[in-house]
């Protein structure tokens, strides 16, 4: 399991990975924090070993992926230019 929090326009995306050994996919699920309304949890996947990997050695990078205010290079490529 990996996860990353990031804030984008006041709102703040919380992506977590989890890997399943038995079909060899990872699921994220992704929790949005509305600034201004309710908050909302959606899943994604499935995603493939390959993929779901370098995101979680992505998120990795980070010695705080759960702050959502870090602009690390991590943080900065798994969100692009969006971050706050």
């Amino acid at each position: 399991m990996a996860s990353i929090s990031g804030s984008i326009m006041g709102d703040e995306y919380i992506e977590t990975y989890y890997y399943c050994d038995q079909c060899g996919q990872y699921t994220v699920e992704v929790y949005h924090d509305r600034f201004l309304g309710e908050e909302d949890i959606s899943i994604r996947g499935p995603l493939s070993k390959e993929e779901g990997d370098r995101q979680v050695e992505l998120i990795k990078k980070c010695s705080e992926p759960w702050d959502k205010k870090c602009r690390c290079e991590a943080h900065k490529e798994y969100f692009g230019n969006w971050l706050d």
